[in-house]
């Protein structure tokens, strides 16, 4: 459509709309916002709202849409989960005063990466990133912008910069520089994360300081830049951007995170089954936040651990004051969120009375820590900060039955402004003075039914009905006429009605005042919120170790500085508590100075994945600060854990499975250094058996001479086994089984030594194949384990193994008697046309082939 034929209001939206042409634009007409054009068509779909038009009968009629404001937020959550953004168009003024088109202004865009009014879980942080590049390095930058959180790092490659923002589970990134397409469709296409350009950085000495490299300064200020651009707000409970090294952590990358469970489990998606679920017994947002980070990043500086380890001894030594501590912590509100409710000028009474309750708690908090009497809490009872001001300040000032809305009155205590009290008497008295005013002028007057009523347009009046207009008193005043009765005003009635509602208005203008004063003076407290919740939240995290600690019966850990490994009776503790403590079978692992690979033998079910995921949940858990299922446990520190456990088709990708696992393997003898854990499940099945042997046994070698990580190494191929003879750092195990009667019983339970044999019939007649499949493949393996085969792995550098006819080709797999391939040999040879010389030939490449 053209201008002119725009009315002013559409002409408005339209000049706003092309501001911010990658969101939906929510445009506030009323108690409605709308949607216009394709905004209308597309937001019609997602949402499941009605379509219709505005100038219906116009020749080219305008998409529309719309949605109640008071209920907006669900369709702002539904865009914005879809990996859209919005941008919210408020109304600037108030219609009634406003001289032609409303003035309307965008005041917030919402994204992915900045919600605030989440629909998470309290304990979920919402990260969004910022990506630069400069010098060869790339800067990444993210913040939470709920919980104030700003980091920064340097990374040196892009695979580093994608694990890291996985890890993150970011949804939207910031990006500095002109992405290569490649980079592009990693980030857009396979990792589906919602891109936003930014140019010029935000310089802000407050928030990005010194100690940043370059790269870094510009990834930060680009997030920032973004940051305001979008909320168009300060930011006040934003924190000093902190650097950080991914090497500073014990490194784990996504696909090592997901196949152990940490925070989620893997199949389901729930945190049901997880790391995260067998640890969680916060009792805080704050402390449920901070515990999925612990996970996320155990530590690898030694102090730091036994730290936290003493204090979750403590916590264990002082049963009673942990119980009483447990209750204290269930008082205690996300702090942290009401910070930036505060900072985003979005705080309510209740918000307030939630606050002032947290900072009520903290005083008997601190006690309960202080009784403890321990050196080692010394720190957290310092950061305990009871600010009692802005505490005493909400107590006094807010009703404890204040609603949500600030301009409806009913907010402020009385006693706590001498105006608004006076006001408050005015109204309350008021109706008193009016019920005794009619009294009064009913009885002076002798009309029996002279009442006081109220309307809008009116206000306060006497109600006189025409068979008593006789007896109208001389001070009343007309009105207004009805057709059976009249109204009438007196100057003390006009004087009452002034009195009340100009205290009624004046009262609500004041509460408001006062709240939005309080709002201001609770704002200059944010840093010592933000500290005070760092520490609640770390006293939560570690008495809920301590709490695991006791229910699971865990044991405290010890650090060696030698390369040892030493673990008496470990468990996996998810898997102990979802099958119950008196069906797990827990299994020793021992890794000393002399030992860096257990090769694992043994069927399928019988527990090879699970005694290698225990190890590595030990780990973390003992490098969380956390005690570990185990009677017994003493471990180096390891920097990294790589893992190979349970890959699938990265289809988005296009890579397979065995794509995906040689991919995982490499990252892992690249990077993984003496100081580092591996675990590699099945290595090499997804190619051709002499193919997978190889590769296994060479990676295995790799690791041996040039790597030296420990490592637990689970395979099918028997035949590395005799690696142990040339590597002397190698040894193997099996899983152990007990056979009687043909049938085989896995016992769950490692022992020394390599497997005799694979089991795999057996596993397959505990999934139900059918009798009579089974009884064929069980002669089919009988003939094979008949054959002469040489192993790849008999010595240090086997030959090529012969190329071999494949087994379909050797026997159908449903005849009846295979036939060997040397008779049709023999029935294709002419005789009478040979020579003896080519006979002779012929017979020996027969009898080579037999």
């Amino acid at each position: 459509m053209t201008a002119d034929k725009l009315s002013p209001g559409m002409q408005q939206y339209l000049d706003i709309k092309q501001h911010y042409p990658d969101a939906f634009l929510l445009f506030r007409m009323g108690d409605f916002y709308e949607l216009f054009y394709d905004d209308a068509v597309n937001a019609a779909q997602i949402l499941e709202i009605s379509l219709t038009s505005r100038n219906k009968n116009a020749e080219n009629p305008i998409p529309m849409a719309g949605v109640p404001y008071h209920s907006a937020q669900q369709y702002i959550d539904v865009l914005v989960e879809s990996g859209y953004k919005v941008a919210i168009a408020e109304q600037m003024e108030d219609p009634k005063e406003a001289k032609g088109v409303v003035k309307r202004e965008v005041v917030q865009v919402i994204t992915p990466g900045t919600v605030v009014d989440s629909s998470k879980p309290d304990s979920e942080n919402n990260f969004l990133a910022a990506l630069d590049r400069a010098d060869g390095l790339y800067g990444l930058a993210y913040m939470d912008l709920v919980t104030g959180e700003f980091q920064v790092t340097s990374l040196s490659d892009f695979a580093l910069v994608c694990g890291e923002i996985r890890n993150l589970r970011a949804r939207e990134v910031v990006l500095g520089y002109e992405l290569p397409e490649a980079e592009e469709q990693v980030l857009a296409g396979q990792m589906n994360l919602l891109l936003s350009q930014v140019d010029q950085a935000l310089e802000d000495v407050q928030l990005l300081g010194d100690g940043l490299s370059k790269t870094e300064h510009q990834a930060a200020g680009k997030l920032l830049e973004y940051v305001h651009r979008t909320q168009m707000r300060e930011l006040s409970h934003l924190k000093k951007a902190h650097h950080y090294e991914i090497r500073d952590f014990l490194q784990m990358d996504y696909a090592s995170k997901a196949s152990l469970d940490l925070t989620e489990n893997a199949r389901t998606g729930k945190k049901h089954g997880s790391l995260y679920w067998l640890m969680d017994e916060t009792k805080t947002a704050m402390g449920g936040r901070l515990l999925r980070a612990w996970i996320q990043q155990p530590l690898i500086d030694r102090k730091r651990i036994v730290r936290r380890q003493n204090i979750v001894q403590d916590f264990l030594d002082h049963f009673f004051e942990r119980s009483d501590l447990t209750e204290s912590l269930k008082g205690v509100y996300d702090i942290e969120r009401l910070a930036s409710r505060v900072s985003f000028g979005k705080t309510n009474p209740k918000d307030l009375l939630q606050l002032a309750a947290t900072l009520g708690n903290v005083p008997q908090i601190k006690a309960i820590l202080q009784g403890m009497d321990s050196p080692h809490l010394a720190g957290l009872v310092e950061q305990m900060d009871e600010i009692p001001e802005l505490a005493g300040l909400i107590d006094a000032a807010i009703s404890p039955d204040a609603p949500h809305v600030i301009t409806e009155g009913n907010i402020i205590q009385t006693g706590f402004d001498e105006r608004l009290d006076k006001y408050r008497v005015i109204m309350r008295d008021g109706t008193g003075w009016i019920a005794d005013m009619e009294s009064k002028e009913r009885e002076a007057s002798g009309i029996s039914n002279l009442k006081i009523e109220y309307n809008k347009k009116d206000g306060y009046y006497f109600h006189v009905t025409n068979s008593q207009l006789a007896r109208v008193p001389s001070h009343f005043f007309r009105k207004a006429t009805l057709k059976n009765s009249e109204r009438f005003g007196t100057e003390e009635l006009a004087r009452i009605e002034g009195e009340m509602l100009e205290a009624r208005e004046k009262s609500a203008n004041l509460e408001y005042e006062i709240f939005m004063r309080i709002r201001e003076e609770a704002g200059k407290y944010i840093q010592r919120l933000q500290s005070l919740a760092t520490a609640l939240a770390t006293v939560d995290v570690l008495q809920s170790f301590a709490a695991v600690a006791e229910q699971q019966h865990l044991v405290r850990p010890d650090f060696t500085e030698e390369r040892e490994l030493r673990i008496e009776k470990g468990r996996h503790a998810v898997v102990e508590k979802v099958m119950g403590a008196q069906s797990y079978i827990p299994n020793s692992i021992v890794l000393d100075a002399a030992t860096d690979i257990q090769l694992i033998t043994g069927p399928n079910m019988s527990g090879k994945s699970t005694y290698m995921r225990q190890l590595a949940i030990i780990v973390i858990m003992a490098q969380m600060g956390s005690y570990v299922p185990a009677e017994s446990a003493s471990l180096p520190i390891f920097d990294a854990i790589f893992t190979r456990i349970g890959a699938a088709d990265d289809l988005v990708s296009g890579q397979s499975t065995f794509m995906v696992e040689m991919m995982e393997a490499n990252r892992a003898i690249r990077q993984a250094s003496q100081h580092s854990l591996i675990l590699f499940d099945e290595l090499g099945r997804g190619t051709a058996t002499y193919d997978g042997m190889a590769l296994a046994q060479a990676i295995i070698e790799y690791i041996h001479d040039r790597t030296g990580a420990k490592t637990l190494f689970a395979t099918h191929y028997h035949e590395l086994t005799d690696l142990e003879h040339s590597l002397n750092r190698l040894e193997n195990v099996h899983v152990a089984t007990l056979e009687k009667d043909g049938q085989v019983t896995f016992l769950h339970k490692i022992e020394p030594g390599p497997a005799d044999k694979s089991y795999g019939i057996h596993v397959a007649k505990i999934a139900g194949m059918p009798e009579d499949l089974l009884e064929r493949a069980d002669s089919i393996l009988t003939m094979l384990e008949g054959q002469d085969r040489q192993s790849p792995a008999a010595s240090p550098n086997p030959p090529t193994p012969a190329v071999r006819p494949q087994v379909s080709e050797q026997i159908s797999l449903f005849a009846e008697e295979p036939e060997n391939p040397v008779l049709e040999d023999l029935r294709q040879l002419d005789l009478y046309n040979m020579t003896p010389l080519e006979v002779l030939t012929a017979v020996a490449e027969m009898k080579k082939k037999l």
